[in-house]
């Protein structure tokens, strides 16, 4: 006998709450240490879930762990994409992308710290960030606002510059990282192929208010 439509979806609601549960402790384990040695039992326990629910929703931790790097990333490029809505051209939505991820690091400390933590391969990679950031790439090469040929060198050094700047952030509180931003950004535009005076213009431009 099939099951009731109100009880299934309750059931869908509470698997997928489970399965948060689960992400968000993974994401509270890898931004506090960047390690994945914590037992299934101690992650289960740290998102208050039975220890038999782990396998209803991943296949092991590396496959947990995937998935909350997937979703910090995820919510770190629509935090980032909402305020980058209006610009068009692509040498200035990675310009104030690179700039606003220093600036945002305050308030998303877990996503700053896992991203961090991630390194620069899982970060080009990645879900998220990586489509977006390497469309714009593939547009600024396709404009010829960027003369880079390959669209992969481009992506590795946006992804480098901002792991330079959460770097910055973590082991320098008291630099001002939204100068340090500026000049990061004014640095990537000018290696991807903007002459010194426009890269320095874009980089220095009032960066889009938040919605």
């Amino acid at each position: 006998m099939p099951m009731p439509a109100s009880r299934r979806n309750r059931f869908e609601r509470r698997r997928a709450e489970t399965r948060q549960a689960l992400v968000h402790a993974a994401r509270q384990i890898l931004a506090e240490s960047g390690h994945t040695s914590a037992s299934i039992r101690a992650i289960a326990e740290l998102a208050d879930v039975g220890f038999g629910s782990f396998y209803n929703h991943f296949t092991g931790k590396p496959d947990l762990f995937d998935a909350a790097v997937a979703d910090a990333l995820e919510e770190y490029a629509q935090a980032i994409g909402e305020r980058l809505h209006g610009l068009d051209d692509p040498a200035e939505r990675l310009a104030a992308g690179l700039r606003l991820s220093a600036r945002m690091a305050g308030a998303h400390p877990e996503i700053m710290r896992i991203l961090c933590h991630s390194g620069l391969g899982r970060i080009c990679t990645g879900r998220g960030l990586a489509p977006r950031a390497r469309r714009d790439v593939e547009q600024g090469i396709a404009s010829g606002r960027f003369t880079v040929v390959d669209p992969v060198v481009g992506l590795v050094a946006l992804d480098g510059s901002l792991l330079a700047l959460l770097e910055l952030w973590f082991t320098q509180p008291e630099a001002d990282n939204g100068q340090a931003s500026d000049s990061m950004a004014e640095m990537l535009l000018h290696t991807l192929g903007l002459s010194a005076d426009e890269a320095r213009d874009i980089a220095r431009r009032p960066l889009p208010p938040a919605a």
